[in-house]
């Protein structure tokens, strides 16, 4: 089963990555141009909502399950699963539905535009420095291999 869910977070991660990366285009793209807030940009950010959320909840279990989080933290590899990449990971999903929950609150088409793209644009930096800490600190991790 640990396998299992290792290989469904390391492949969600792709499904997590693209949808934020869309929902910030669209974001800067209806923000900066004055666009108006669609049901299309609704619908990309709760999707990117959802999907981060499942890949929070693999990496709950995983974290649970995984061998890595037994290591002490002394070890590079065990600082990094137990403390660096949990707490990265659980800002970035914060920011992620602090940005979707203040969206709905906001009339203005651009100001809910600006809230995505920052709220989501903060979590999307914060989950590629995670990813690249961890190629950093555990051999044999690449950034686009399924690991």
């Amino acid at each position: 089963m640990y396998s299992i869910l290792k290989s469904a977070h390391s492949g969600w991660r792709y499904i997590v990555l693209i949808l934020l990366v869309v929902a910030v285009i669209n974001a800067l793209q209806g923000w900066l141009g004055k666009k108006t807030y669609t049901e299309g940009n609704r619908k990309i950010n709760v999707f990117t909502l959802i999907s981060a959320h499942i890949q929070f909840l693999i990496g709950l279990v995983l974290y649970f399950l995984s061998p890595l989080t037994k290591l002490p933290m002394s070890d590079t590899i065990g600082r990094y699963f137990k403390a660096e990449h949990t707490s990265m990971m659980l800002i970035a999903i914060i920011l992620i539905t602090i940005g979707n929950s203040k969206s709905k609150k906001v009339a203005d088409a651009a100001a809910k535009h600006r809230t995505i793209a920052v709220f989501f644009g903060l979590a999307l930096i914060i989950i590629i420095v995670a990813i690249s800490l961890m190629i950093k600190e555990v051999p044999g991790r690449s950034f686009f291999g399924v690991s």
